[in-house]
């Protein structure tokens, strides 16, 4: 069971599948760079006191907390 609809899901299925190898892999990298852009602009907001080197640091150090915990 779905818990929301997602009326577009078939859709973008089949765009996934006509996308060779090599254009799903550049989209994984964009999807990638755009979360953890993402991420890092959640931090800015966040932590509006820090400078930007010390928002870098907290940046990676969260990164580091995360890293493959879902292993």
């Amino acid at each position: 069971m779905d818990p929301k609809p997602r009326p577009n899901h078939r859709l973008y299925l089949e765009v996934l599948r006509r996308m060779t190898p090599g254009q799903r892999l550049q989209k994984a990298f964009e999807l990638s760079a755009f979360t953890k852009r993402l991420f890092f602009d959640g931090l800015r907001q966040r932590f509006p006191h820090l400078t930007e080197d010390e928002l870098k640091r907290k940046y990676l150090e969260q990164l580091a907390r995360c890293h493959n915990q879902n292993y």
